[in-house]
């Protein structure tokens, strides 16, 4: 399989990138690079470290972090980012005024009252975090910014922490479902070896085969072929993977494949005959072989049924480098593909690749559008 080519931001943002190719028409090269708006995760994990980092180093992208002022120059310090870099902009006009090489400190961001510890995140954290998610999407839903880009977030610091709405939190992807009043929404997850979708995500898995509906196996699979064809996949090769071992071997270990995820697979291949892209769709496909053949190029992405069956994979196939996709959005959202790494916390050696090639991803995606 072809990667996605996220190797420079600047030439996305030209419309050269794959997802800027044929569905959108390109981009002058003379267009301002494009805005990202990044939500920079907790305050006591990497995320704010990571954030800096990525921003400092991708190209052809103009950043603007939503976090607290004080933990982002510390992050600068840490991970030898120039304070100078760093400049406060309180709206558009001073946002799309960034000059080469600055960072842009959004002056909306929620403040906190101290320092975060690093590694221990409190109720405040948790709050500050849940209002930079939805300060940075607002950016984008407002025109400010052409894409968002998520840090990796405390779950439980935020369910717990008390603020309206955080008690439902199960995600990033669940939550700006709910707030852009998305139809539907999908994971998904994007390296050069591996892009897959789920059909469940945040559940237990004595939920998941209930879950597993002929609708929600097609949602995920329109989804996922749209973006291969945004990342320059010409009819993509999509594989829908099985619930059960031996792709329920011919009902002996399960008939889920028979009675939820082939009618899925159908009306899905209903679903893009109406609205493309044109796609290959095959399976139910035993989960070890969909995978195995995609990483070896034979396919261009795989719909797994729950969460841990697309991210084992893909953290073993593309770790550090995998960009997480929520697809179904009105707008364009990314993220790593890790969590908050408290024990990295404060020791600035925590690896920015995710958080480049997610800023990187999110500029292509908002070019295809």
């Amino acid at each position: 399989m072809t990667p996605p080519d996220r190797r420079g931001a600047a030439r996305t943002a030209a419309g050269a990138g794959r997802g800027g190719a044929g569905r959108s028409g390109g981009r002058s090269r003379s267009a301002a690079p494009p805005i990202v708006a990044i939500s920079v995760g907790c305050p006591s994990g990497v995320g704010p470290e990571v954030a800096v980092a990525g921003a400092a180093s991708v190209e052809g992208v103009r950043c603007v972090l939503v976090g607290d002022e004080a933990v982002l120059r510390r992050a600068a310090r840490l991970v030898r980012v120039a304070a100078r870099r760093l400049v406060v902009v309180d709206g558009r006009a001073a946002v799309e005024q960034l000059a080469p090489g600055a960072i842009g400190l959004w002056a909306g961001s929620a403040r906190l009252s101290r320092p975060s510890a690093f590694g221990r995140p409190e109720a405040e954290d948790g709050a500050a975090q849940l209002a930079w998610i939805d300060a940075a999407t607002d950016l984008v839903r407002e025109g400010v910014a052409a894409a968002l880009v998520t840090g990796p977030a405390s779950k439980h610091a935020i369910a717990t922490s008390g603020a309206p709405g955080s008690a439902d939190f199960l995600g990033h992807t669940e939550h700006l479902g709910r707030r852009l009043r998305a139809r539907e929404v999908t994971m998904a997850f994007a390296s050069g070896k591996l892009v897959t979708a789920l059909v469940t995500t945040h559940m237990p898995l004595r939920d998941v085969p209930e879950a597993v509906s002929p609708r929600e196996v097609a949602r995920a699979a329109v989804w996922l072929a749209r973006l291969l064809a945004d990342l320059g996949r010409e009819r993509p090769r999509v594989a829908v993977a099985a619930l059960n071992p031996h792709a329920g071997e011919g009902g002996l270990l399960g008939d889920e494949e028979k009675l939820r995820i082939a009618p899925g697979i159908r009306l899905a291949a209903r679903r893009l005959a109406r609205s493309g892209p044109a796609a290959e769709l095959s399976g139910p496909l035993g989960a070890e072989t969909a995978f195995r053949l995609a990483a070896r190029g034979a396919l261009d992405g795989v719909v797994a049924m729950y969460h841990d069956q697309a991210t084992i994979p893909s953290k073993l196939l593309g770790f550090g480098e995998a960009v997480n996709v929520t697809l179904g959005l009105p707008i364009v959202r990314t993220s790593v593909d890790h969590g908050t790494a408290y024990d990295l916390a404060g020791t600035g050696r925590a690896d920015p690749r995710g958080m480049r090639e997610a800023i990187a991803l999110a500029a292509q995606l908002a070019s295809a559008r």
